[in-house]
Order: structure tokens, then C-alpha cells, then sequence
């Protein structure tokens, strides 16, 4: 038993039965989960079969393969996702983020040809924005794309990409013009299966997230047609970035609810059986005045991120508010996940247990997209 979230305006009955239905679809991933996070990537069946179930570009309109929803639709899923503790499946940035890109910036040719065979899974999507030596920083990334014939021909290297080693649809941002600075930039997507001079380095290994596949990518005099250039003007690649960054900021935050949600969950089964001295560790003080504060802090996480979802839905939600709620959510989810692997003792120190991975799995949260010392920065300019 635990004290229920308030129940946010947007979650319809339809968005309910989405996030319930998605539950569990999820949580029977269970029996591969050890096999994943050994191979470092997720079978691809997984993506199929998450696709046949409509869990794919959910809130695609229904003329280009989606569902036909609104971004409340990949909510529930990204809720639903992270209550399944399945971190590694890369569908909240195929979905969530690349789809996105292609809708609201690609042309009407490029939403027929690409979001149809996203939605299906045939195809999946991966954005290759980080650069060895750029981080955060990209108005001074390296990999540029220049003109020959009807093709751009691009090199340079990206790293720390979700989805690297399944991805087949990659939009790489890259210098269209390297003597300017962000109006050089241009989004290219690139369909990997029929394209030389795609190469993908190795699945990086990290502290967490051990089942979602995170590579390194090379292009090697990479031809890709001129029509593949998002939209059909270049150079508006930072400007596409910069408008559809909030958007990201608000999944991690998602993510991060989700997690600290089940994460207090397991503690509380956990102290609640657990005994210490003779008695259920829950029978301290210190461990119910903890747990009081966890979910004090989920409560105040999960009632700002519903608030943004909502301002989303009314194309409402700004640079400093996405700043500042991935700034604090990711926060809180990692106290929140330190103060649950305390009150598991050595029990949470161990892989084994849901909770060590949760833990793990947390601290990226305040690195991608966009570290938190960068979005204080961010939103201190409108201060």
C-alpha cells in the first residue's frame, strides 16, 4: 500500500488503458532482462513486438503508420516503461524524440517514407547529436557534409548514441556551412542499410542502462541523397534542435518519475519484511521518516512533470521550464534512489536486485541531454 499521485488532467481513460496495457507488455520483458543487459542491447523482437502492439510512435498522426494520439499517449508509455524497470529499450527516444523531428520539421515526402516503417519497428531511430569533444556544445560539432551532385558526402564521428547498434534511421547533425557557427548546422538523416561509409564503432559500456545498445558512430565519406536533409532548407538544424529539445528534457524527466515511483515501491516491500534487531526494519523511525521524504519528493516530481505534459499538450512548454524540471527531477530521482539503496544495506549494493540497477541507472539522468549545470545556465537567461 502507498499514497496515491494525484491524478493528472491529462490522463484520459484511453491514456490509463495505454499505460496499462504497456505495463504489461513491459514487466513480461522480465525473463530477458538478465540476457539484455548481458548482450548490451535488446533482441530485436522486442522492437517488433512493440510495434505490433501500437507502442511505437504513438502519437504519430495516424496517415503516416502512428497511433493517432498526443504527446499525453507517450507519457503513459514512458511511465509505464520505467515502472517496468526496462531502461534499455530505446522506444521513448525513437518514439519521443526522432518522430518528432520528422513531423514537425521534415517534408511531406519524408513523413510518408520514414515515420510509416518507424511505427512498425521495420526501421528505428537514433539522433547522433554528441561528439567526442563537443559534449554538450553543439554549435562547434566537427562532422560536416558537403555537396556532390545530388549527394552530401559527410565525415566525422559521433559517440555516446542510444540506440547506435539497432538504429537504421540516425539523424546526425552536422556542419552544412563550417564557416559559421549554429546557422552551419543541418540535420541529415541517414537510412544505414543501404548507405557506404556508415560505420558503427563499439557498444560502449556503462555504469548503467547495461541492456540499452550506446555507440560510437564513424562516417567515412558517407554518401546520402540532398533529399535526405531534414525539411528543405539548410542550416536550420540548431534552430530544429533548439525547438525540439524541451520536448527531450521533459522524457528524462518522465523517466526519472517513473523510476523513483518504483523505486519507493520495492523499498517499501523490501523494510517491510525485512527485520533488524528483531523487528521489521519498517518499525524504525528513521526508516518511515526516509521513506516520508521519498515520496514527498515523488509527489512534488510527479506533479510537475504532469503540469509540463499538460503545457506540452498546448504546445505551451518552455526552454527554461524543460531546463529546470530535468534539472530537478533528475536530481531528486538520484537522492531518492541513494536513499532506497540505503535502506537495502548491502542487499542494494547487489545487481541481482532491482534496486542496485535503479540506482546505476539513475546518475546519466543528470548528464544527456544537456547536463544540469547547463540547464541552470539555461534558464538563469530568463531570469
Amino acid at each position: 500500500m502507498s499514497i496515491e499521485h494525484f491524478t493528472p488532467k491529462w490522463m484520459t481513460e484511453e491514456h490509463q488503458m495505454v499505460h496499462d496495457s504497456a505495463l504489461k507488455m513491459f514487466q513480461s520483458w522480465e525473463v530477458n532482462d538478465e540476457k539484455w543487459r548481458d548482450n548490451g542491447v535488446l533482441d530485436r523482437a522486442a522492437w517488433e513486438e512493440a510495434g505490433e502492439n501500437g507502442f511505437l510512435c504513438a502519437s504519430m498522426p495516424e496517415e503516416y503508420g502512428g497511433g493517432g494520439g498526443d504527446f499525453g499517449h507517450e507519457a503513459a508509455l514512458i511511465y509505464a516503461q520505467a515502472e517496468a524497470n526496462q531502461a534499455g529499450f530505446g522506444g521513448l527516444i525513437h518514439s519521443g524524440i526522432v518522430a518528432p523531428y520528422i513531423l514537425n520539421h521534415g517534408t511531406e515526402e519524408q513523413k510518408k517514407e520514414w515515420l510509416p516503417k518507424m511505427a512498425s519497428g521495420e526501421y528505428i531511430g537514433a539522433i547522433a547529436m554528441t561528439e567526442p569533444g563537443t559534449g554538450s556544445d553543439l554549435q562547434n560539432i566537427q562532422t560536416y557534409a558537403v555537396k556532390d551532385g545530388d549527394d552530401y558526402i559527410i565525415n566525422g564521428s559521433k559517440t555516446f548514441i542510444t540506440n547506435g547498434q539497432l538504429g537504421n534511421l540516425v539523424i546526425v547533425a552536422c556542419k552544412t556551412d563550417r564557416e559559421k557557427g549554429a546557422q552551419g548546422v543541418s540535420l541529415i538523416v541517414v537510412e544505414t542499410d543501404k548507405t557506404e561509409g556508415f560505420g558503427r564503432g563499439r557498444n560502449l559500456k556503462k555504469i548503467g542502462l547495461a541492456a540499452q545498445d550506446t555507440s560510437e558512430l564513424h562516417f567515412t565519406n558517407m554518401r546520402v541523397p540532398q533529399k535526405n536533409l531534414l525539411g528543405s532548407v539548410e542550416g536550420m538544424g540548431f534552430m530544429q534542435l533548439m525547438q525540439e529539445l524541451p520536448r527531450e528534457r521533459l522524457i528524462i524527466a518522465l523517466t526519472g518519475v517513473g523510476a523513483m515511483q518504483l523505486g519507493i515501491n520495492l523499498t517499501l516491500d523490501y523494510v517491510k519484511e525485512r527485520e533488524a534487531f528483531g523487528k521489521p526494519i519498517w518499525k524504525f523511525q528513521n526508516t518511515r521518516f526516509k521513506m516520508a521524504e521519498c515520496y514527498a519528493d515523488y509527489l512534488a516530481c510527479r506533479s510537475m512533470c504532469d503540469a509540463a505534459v499538460e503545457a506540452m499538450l498546448e504546445n505551451k512548454l518552455s526552454v527554461p521550464h524543460a531546463s529546470l524540471i530535468k534539472y530537478y527531477v533528475t536530481q531528486k530521482q538520484c537522492d531518492v534512489m541513494d536513499e532506497c539503496v540505503q535502506l537495502f544495506g548491502g542487499y542494494g549494493y547487489m545487481l541481482e536486485y532491482p534496486i542496485a540497477r535503479l540506482y546505476a541507472d539513475a546518475r546519466v539522468q543528470k548528464i544527456y541531454g544537456g547536463t544540469n549545470e547547463i540547464m541552470k545556465e539555461l534558464a538563469s537567461r530568463f531570469m
